[in-house]
């Protein structure tokens, strides 16, 4: 047993010797075909539960009438424009009814640099939970905004990005896109950066829902007429709008009883309710995107197998003399086949092995690419099936792939390759 065993370790190292390089291209192909499988099932993954797992720490939002999709991707994400206001009596209505337990009113329509300006109460930092048990905090020496005054909490993000600080003094940019040509005469001071949540929170400058209703070129339409706020008076409930309210259910039944009466039966308003259903479904619309994907990363590792074929069928020309000889040497036929199909196994293995390195390599590109555009945070160690399935089905595609040229070498004449005109 040991000598067989010893046999075919011989055969095979001397075989990855001889033709070092076209083994090392292979390995290469098999290590992209791994890795680019395992990162495009993780990142699938990873993103729809990041999206559609309930993390927004809200069980609804409430907008104008409207496409829920909209809604949730505008006040959850700040990846969508907003689709409208609603009148501020709708935002207290909410807030006071006894199946709620928290509504959070959103005001946008501004930017830093292309930083969402968010205007909201302060309760987003008192009450509000992103996670069980979690609240937004800030760095020590920071403090939340005054609603009375021109300040502002920023994410942590946005602070990497700008380098704005406690301290440091900012004007915004009017709509939700920059346009060096729209800025703000208002000057906003920063008491806060937020410590990192790892949501999208962390790409959001956060204000005194007041301040957005008082910047310059900023009208009101709450009562159906146009509102100009005047500075060093009180702005009436009236006229006040809001593009959304973040609410927090008692429990599920009451989000189903207020999604009757708003969408079922109301004209005014939207409640997008469950975010994670809203997303799910959105996901569900892109299904054949994700296919795609799919299928481009079983056909790449279809390649690679059919790489590590080519490799070792076009070697077998200049390898029947070997074999003949192991054979007249007393090498038996199934310790020949045995070793092409193990050179294969191994080849198979130590590109999928490497694969990690590719894995590693694209999930840290995508998921820079992720966090920047929505501010979710992908984890490049979270571990997936596909880690552990891809490269032990990529070893066992190798190890079939030299079949073929096993079969050949095991058929090999050894009186006619032992001929010297052979």
């Amino acid at each position: 047993m040991f000598k067989k065993i010893s046999t075919l370790f011989f055969l095979i190292s001397h075989s990855m010797k001889q033709h070092a390089l076209s083994t090392a291209i292979t390995i290469l192909s098999v290590a992209m075909a791994t890795g680019l499988t395992m990162a495009v099932f993780s990142m699938q993954y990873q993103t729809r539960t990041a999206f559609t797992g309930g993390t927004a720490g809200f069980d609804a939002v409430l907008g104008a009438r409207g496409s829920q999709l909209q809604l949730v991707m505008n006040a959850v994400y700040q990846l969508e424009t907003s689709p409208g206001n609603i009148p501020w009596s709708l935002y207290q209505a909410v807030k006071n009814d006894p199946r709620v337990k928290l509504a959070i009113p959103y005001a946008v329509g501004d930017n830093y640099f292309g930083y969402r300006i968010v205007g909201t109460t302060d309760d987003i930092f008192t009450k509000f939970e992103y996670q069980a048990g979690k609240h937004f905090t800030v760095r020590p020496g920071g403090k939340y905004f005054d609603p009375s005054k021109r300040e502002a909490v920023i994410g942590s993000y946005v602070a990497d990005k700008t380098g704005l600080k406690e301290g440091s003094q900012f004007k915004p940019y009017h709509g939700l896109y920059f346009d060096p040509k729209m800025q703000h005469d208002e000057i906003f001071t920063i008491t806060g950066v937020m410590e990192p949540t790892n949501t999208p929170s962390d790409r959001v400058i956060w204000i005194p829902i007041d301040d957005v209703y008082r910047m310059k070129g900023h009208v009101l339409r709450g009562s159906g007429t146009e509102y100009t706020a005047t500075e060093g008076k009180e702005i009436p409930d009236a006229v006040k709008e809001v593009s959304a309210v973040m609410l927090k259910f008692y429990s599920p039944q009451a989000g189903f009883m207020l999604d009757q009466t708003i969408n079922k039966q109301g004209r005014v308003a939207t409640l997008a309710w469950p975010i994670g259903r809203v997303m799910a479904d959105f996901f569900d619309k892109l299904g054949w995107v994700s296919k795609i994907l799919a299928l481009v990363a079983y056909l790449v590792m279809l390649v690679a197998g059919a790489s590590i074929l080519a490799s070792l069928y076009n070697t077998m020309n200049e390898r029947r003399r070997e074999f003949a000889i192991l054979r007249a040497l007393g090498a038996k036929r199934s310790n020949v086949f045995s070793s092409i199909v193990l050179e294969a196994a191994v080849i198979a293995g130590a590109g999928s092995i490497a694969g990690y390195i590719v894995y590693f390599i694209v999930f840290a590109f995508a998921s820079l690419i992720v966090r920047q555009q929505t501010g979710v945070v992908l984890d490049i160690f979270r571990m997936h099936f596909s880690m552990l399935a891809v490269p032990v089905g990529m070893t066992l595609l190798g190890a079939a792939s030299g079949l073929i040229p096993a079969l050949k070498a095991y058929s090999t004449d050894v009186s006619k390759n032992l001929d010297p005109m052979s």
